[in-house]
């Protein structure tokens, strides 16, 4: 007798996807150590081509001396440079959390504010950025697009990979939208944990093992 072995469809894909991340994480945490909307967007900036450990390493002494905009302007942009240096990219992070946190007092009485357009105005703030504080901040859906994401969605099949722009779109068309944010760090907790971008094992991967 032979048995055919019948590729599972997109859709077939896409839930076996959620069903799996699901049971390995039921009720994921946002990685990032914060207490509101604007030290979560001081560390998401931070967290540009740095991990998440180091970001929560760092931003304690960060906090200490500046957890608002208004105490955070007061600094000079040296002395933020001086402590987040470990995060990288120090010299252009630290001018954009001092400005942004201007523009936050001057257009936004000092909060964090709703929308895309208004975030992405601020300083060191792209569309990622703003679509994590979107998602996690304010619960609009969205589904923020990191290095993690883009290799997955391209690894699973779900996405030619060009750019993050095209990933993004992929992944709101096949996700429904209600599952969008949980997803989203889903996925992150996924790729660091089962499937890294070197010394990935698709035998045991529990993902890529099935697809």
């Amino acid at each position: 007798m032979t048995f055919y072995f019948h590729p599972m469809t997109k859709k077939e894909r896409v839930d076996f996807i959620i069903e799996t991340l699901e049971r390995l994480y039921p009720n994921p945490q946002i990685p990032l150590d914060h207490k509101d909307a604007y030290t979560m967007l001081i560390s998401v900036l931070l967290s540009a081509q740095c991990t998440d450990k180091r970001v929560n390493l760092t931003t304690p002494s960060l906090f200490a001396k500046a957890d608002t905009p208004k105490k955070m302007v007061k600094l000079e942009v040296e002395e933020i440079e001086d402590i987040i240096r470990p995060c990288g990219l120090a010299p252009a992070k630290s001018k954009a959390i001092h400005r942004l946190s201007e523009i936050l007092l001057e257009k936004h009485k000092g909060e964090v504010p709703n929308t895309y357009e208004d975030l992405e105005y601020l300083p060191g703030v792209g569309h990622k950025t703003a679509s994590v504080i979107m998602s996690q901040i304010f619960e609009v859906p969205a589904f923020p697009v990191d290095t993690h994401i883009h290799r997955l969605m391209h690894r699973w099949k779900l996405s030619i990979g060009k750019n993050v722009e095209r990933t993004e779109r992929d992944a709101k068309r096949l996700f429904p939208q209600a599952l969008w944010n949980k997803l989203h760090l889903q996925i992150i907790f996924f790729g660091r944990e089962y499937c890294p971008a070197r010394g990935h094992n698709e035998t045991t991967c529990p993902i890529c093992s099935e697809l």
